[in-house]
């Protein structure tokens, strides 16, 4: 299971795939159904959309 939050290094996040079991370490657990990555020029921003209908949001 990968831990995703502010302070994962952008490798990790970067090498995040459809699939893999991740979570927030609070309530958000689950499978990536897909991902999606934003640039505002001031943050990259992860989007990580789970099976169960949530989503992780890192900004880093």
């Amino acid at each position: 299971m990968i831990r995703l939050n502010s302070e994962t290094p952008d490798d990790v996040l970067r090498d995040v795939k459809i699939g893999d079991m991740v979570t927030d370490t609070f309530s958000k657990t689950g499978l990536v159904e897909s991902i999606g990555i934003d640039d505002d020029g001031l943050y990259k921003i992860y989007e990580f959309y789970l099976v169960t209908g949530r989503t992780i949001v890192v900004k880093k």
